[in-house]
C-alpha cells in the first residue's frame, strides 16, 4: 500500500509539472538572444480553438505502474498476476487520457492581415485578448511565431 501512495504522489508530480506554460508571452530558452522579425499587421478575426495536451507518454507510464500495483492486489496466485497486466493495461489507457486532458490548454487562431497585404494566422496559448482592427506586431524567429500588442 506504501509504494501505491508513493507513485500516486510521482504521478501528481509529474502532471503538474507537465502543464507549464507556453504561451504568447513566455519564451523557451533557445529563442532568447536570438534576433526575431518583427512585422506590422491588423487583427483581421479571432477564433478560439483548444491546443492539445501532451503525449509524452509519462502519464501512460505512471498509469501502467500504477495500476499494475492495483491489480497485483486482486485474487491470489494466477488471478494477482492476470490482475496486475490488465490493471497495468487499464492504468496506462487512463494515464494517457489524464496527461492529454490535464495539459490540454485554451488558445486562439489569430489572422492578421499584414502591412505588405499577406494575409496569416498565427495559433497560441490565449494569454493576451486581441480584436479585430487592432494593430498588432508578429514576432518571428527560433522557430516560432507570435502576435503581440
Amino acid at each position: 500500500m506504501k509504494n501505491y501512495r508513493l507513485l500516486l504522489i510521482a504521478l501528481s508530480t509529474v502532471m503538474l509539472a507537465a502543464c507549464a506554460s507556453q504561451s504568447g508571452s513566455s519564451y523557451s530558452r533557445a529563442q532568447t538572444r536570438s534576433e526575431q522579425t518583427v512585422r506590422l499587421g491588423v487583427v483581421e478575426s479571432v477564433r478560439a480553438v483548444t491546443i492539445e495536451g501532451t503525449k509524452s507518454g509519462i502519464g501512460a507510464v505512471a498509469g501502467a505502474a500504477v495500476g499494475g500495483l492495483g491489480g497485483s492486489n486482486v485474487g491470489g496466485g494466477k488471478g494477482s498476476s492476470v490482475g496486475a497486466v490488465l490493471g497495468a493495461v487499464l492504468g496506462g489507457v487512463a494515464g494517457n487520457a489524464i496527461e492529454d486532458r490535464t495539459t490540454q490548454k485554451a488558445g486562439l487562431e489569430i489572422t492578421v492581415k499584414l502591412a505588405n497585404g499577406q494575409m496569416i494566422a498565427v495559433t497560441q496559448e490565449a494569454d493576451e485578448q486581441f480584436r479585430p482592427g487592432e494593430r498588432v506586431r508578429v514576432l518571428s524567429g527560433g522557430g516560432a511565431t507570435r502576435v503581440a500588442h
